[in-house]
């Protein structure tokens, strides 16, 4: 049996206290990392011992895996519905892939629907999908606990149609200072330029997005940036299509690295060879094709890869943390990100907490991102002395190195010297966070107005003397940015 840490066995207690008051459908929110199997373990073990009987979703072979080993730890010797696998009804738990229990039980006749006085599902952002709904449908006085990381959907809509309550767990600022996950360092280049790339179901384009970002120069920089930055760490790099990620291994390799690619259609067994490579240190890094963002654990890897854009929090999120888990025998204190895709300036650092939300009209929405898009905090911006991404006006969590404060401007007139304020000297020094901000409204506005993609990059021009660069986000103007000096160009617009 595994001990549990406190905040587990919190998220327990608070699990049980919501089925007391009637509660039939909760979600448990877990950073990745937190240990989200082990808590439901415990759950199970002890709805075992009442002689309840259990079912566990999970959507991937490896999620089944996991899930049956963890409750082995707990002596618990579960039934696992699964292609290969013996099927054994008379078990209490039944571990079972989604897939298998609709092929088998909901639209055939192989098997019958496990009996089942909890269902625990895995990964439980996927659970408004119609499988796993004709799967819940038929436990409707079941208790229903879901396990996630991210419970929103790709959108960010919230998963009220399914749960009706959300117990969460600590952060992930908070267990980074208890050091159950180590800390991020971000760097950041230019994101991509993603216009013209077409939107599907809350997300880009797969075909589209592949095929822009699969080019020899940003191929090319993203192996610069690695080994002036994390050669020598285990890394996972999530790439936007099979061409890319092979691609991406490919020049890698000819860099003297070596690199694995796997997809979807990669065997079982080859790939679990690449992946334990990875972990022994016999393979340096591994491309991947969206096989690896969802209950994969490696905690010796230490550096992630974002090259594949996203305009979904919750899939940003499951990408980056993956390398957060800490790992003492090889001495991990941190991880590195290198953030390829501009998830960074679009989502925020992974720290950076998230109002979750059930409801189905509403988003999930990382607060202090906005307010810093928004100049209400501080930006993020470049260190200038190694280029990760730090927090404006304060040291860089890379190098350490801290801004100086800037010397007062001053103004000669007939011999007196007089301090002139610095939003009135004609020739404003603009922050990288002020152009940002204000770039992001214009989009806002040629899109709102439905102008040429052209007009906000001629706007842009006007006022900074130079041509933006990458894709940015659109956000609507705010009543500040109507009235601030400078940044009140937009109501003349």
């Amino acid at each position: 049996m595994i001990e549990l840490r406190p905040y587990q066995i919190d998220g327990i207690e608070r699990c049980r206290r919501e089925v007391a008051r009637g509660r039939r459908r909760i979600i448990l929110v877990a950073p990745t990392g937190s240990g989200k199997t082990c808590i439901a373990a415990a759950i199970v073990a002890r709805a075992v011992e009442k002689g309840r009987r259990i079912l566990f979703l999970a959507h991937r072979r490896e999620l089944i895996g996991q899930a049956a080993a963890k409750l082995a730890q707990w002596s618990i010797d579960a039934g696992v519905i699964l292609p290969g696998s013996p099927h054994r009804p008379e078990q209490l738990v039944q571990v079972a892939s989604v897939q298998s229990i609709t092929a088998r039980a909901v639209r055939g006749s192989a098997i019958e629907m496990p009996e089942a006085d909890v269902v625990v599902v895995d990964e439980a952002h996927h659970a408004t999908a119609a499988t796993y709904r004709a799967i819940l449908a038929a436990y409707p006085d079941s208790v229903v606990l879901g396990l996630t990381a991210t419970p929103c959907r790709a959108d960010g809509r919230g998963l009220g149609s399914v749960f009706d309550c959300i117990v969460e767990a600590p952060s992930v600022s908070e267990l980074t200072r208890l050091k159950h996950l180590v800390p991020a360092i971000v760097f950041a280049p230019e994101p991509p330029d993603l216009a013209g790339v077409k939107v599907a179901r809350g997300d880009y384009h797969e075909g589209q997005l592949a095929e822009r970002m699969n080019t020899d120069k940003l191929v090319g920089d993203i192996v610069t940036h690695w080994h002036r930055h994390a050669q020598g760490r285990p890394t996972v790099v999530f790439a936007s299509g099979v061409k890319h990620s092979i691609h991406l291994k490919n020049e890698f390799c000819q860099s003297g690295v070596i690199a694995e690619h796997i997809d979807g259609s990669t065997p079982v067994d080859e790939r679990d060879d690449i992946l334990a490579g990875l972990a022994s240190g016999k393979v340096d890094l591994v491309c991947n094709a969206m096989v690896l963002t969802e209950g994969w654990d490696c905690p010796v890897v230490s550096c992630v890869v974002l090259a594949r854009p996203t305009k979904s929090l919750g899939l940003f999120r499951q990408m980056a943390g993956r390398v957060l888990r800490p790992h003492e025998p090889s001495g991990k204190v941190d991880a590195i990100i290198l953030d390829h895709a501009g998830g960074v300036f679009t989502h925020g650092f992974v720290e950076d907490d998230v109002a979750w939300t059930l409801t189905e009209n509403r988003r999930a929405e990382n607060k202090q991102h906005k307010a810093r898009q928004a100049g209400n905090m501080p930006g993020l911006v470049e260190c200038k002395e190694c280029g990760a991404a730090r927090l404006q006006g304060q040291p860089c969590p890379a190098c350490g190195w801290r801004p100086r404060p800037g010397a007062e401007w001053t103004e000669v007139i007939d011999g007196d010297l007089v301090p002139v304020d610095r939003k009135s000297v004609k020739n404003k020094v603009w922050s990288t966070a002020e152009r940002r901000r204000f770039h992001s409204q214009l989009v806002y506005i040629a899109g709102e107005r439905g102008y040429q993609d052209g007009w906000h990059k001629h706007k842009y021009f006007e006022k900074f003397g130079q041509w933006p660069r990458g894709f940015i986000e659109p956000v609507p103007p705010d009543p500040e940015s109507l009235t601030e000096k400078g940044l009140s160009d937009l109501n003349r617009l």
